[in-house]
């Protein structure tokens, strides 16, 4: 038994051989549990296999199950072990991350699975956190979010985590008009504390208070026109009002930074082709036959979720 060290993210630093018996099984990211065929791999391999991971407290393998079988197909006692010192939520999270990183890959409906569960348990993650975890996409994971979003205990989160760690405002927009607001109730608050108070970044919460101070609107102008009033929210005088896709789209026609150049001209031809008799849709819809509605309705979904992302990234940049 060696002495153990905790390290970065919960692990320790020494590994140490435990008796097998000791160990609890996984709580697996497998639906289907482990793979006899891939254990008498195992057994036969003669290659050096790394450590298994063990959650410290309840003694349960995190990551190894298939490694744990075939040291006990092939009689041995003990098993070279590097444990977790973490809750049950965070080994979870761990035990599909390695999964996905080596060894018998999961299956598609094991990666739906486990990010329908960490979506769950980590609500405030963004979808492209929990997809850098499970493998999926990003648009996949936001369709998995939406399904569960009525089950019970689903928690509402105003913020989520990207996979750099840093936490923003799910409405961009809204976060900045927080921070407006929280400046003017307390002009004297550290911009750092505003920011963290409205989940913005500093930089963020600097450019708020440089427009309020000049007299402007906390959001900029392209962002109040692509974010539509709320109830109850104040729309400035100077606001854009509903977008004309056809005039808009003339309008960055006759910008030559994308009118001269190859991706320029690219994305104009993309954004036509996309947003060209939107607004006709009622009419064209009218003409589906009944049995044709959910298949439709599932297109219209997909594209909302395509359009969402493009929103949530220009918001991004625009703030």
């Amino acid at each position: 038994m060696s002495n153990r060290r905790t390290g970065d993210g919960g692990f320790h630093y020494s590994e140490e051989w435990v008796p097998v018996d000791s160990l609890l099984p996984a709580d697996s990211p497998r639906l289907a549990g482990e793979s006899a065929e891939h254990i008498r791999v195992l057994a036969l391999s003669e290659a050096v296999l790394p450590p298994i991971v063990v959650q410290l407290a309840t003694r349960r393998v995190i990551d190894g199950m298939h490694r744990l079988r075939a040291a006990r197909l092939c009689g041995r006692t003990e098993i070279l072990v590097r444990f977790y010192d973490g809750d049950d939520d965070d080994a979870f999270v761990i035990a599909v991350e390695t999964n996905i990183a080596h060894g018998l890959p999961l299956s598609q409906a094991d990666r739906t699975a486990a990010s329908a569960r960490i979506i769950h348990t980590r609500p405030q993650w963004s979808d492209r956190k929990v997809a850098s975890v499970t493998g999926l996409s990003a648009t996949t994971v936001g369709a998995i979010r939406r399904r569960s979003a009525g089950g019970a205990g689903q928690a509402k989160a105003s913020t989520r985590i990207g996979r750099d760690g840093k936490s923003r405002p799910l409405d961009a927009a809204q976060g900045r008009l927080l921070a407006g607001d929280l400046m003017k109730r307390r002009p004297e608050a550290p911009i750092r504390e505003i920011a963290a108070a409205a989940g913005v970044s500093p930089a963020t919460a600097l450019d708020v208070r440089r427009r309020l101070r000049n007299g402007e609107h906390p959001l900029p102008r392209r962002q109040r026109a692509i974010r539509p009033a709320r109830a109850g929210e104040h729309q400035e005088a100077d606001a854009l009002p509903g977008l004309d896709r056809r005039a808009a789209l003339l309008e960055l026609g006759k910008d030559p930074s994308l009118r001269f150049t190859d991706g320029g001209r690219a994305l104009l031809r993309w954004l036509d082709a996309h947003t060209a008799g939107m607004e006709e849709w009622k009419q064209h819809i009218d003409h589906l036959p009944p049995h044709s509605l959910r298949t439709v309705a599932k297109l219209a979904q997909q594209n909302s979720v395509a359009w969402q992302e493009v929103l949530e990234y220009l918001e991004d940049r625009i703030s």
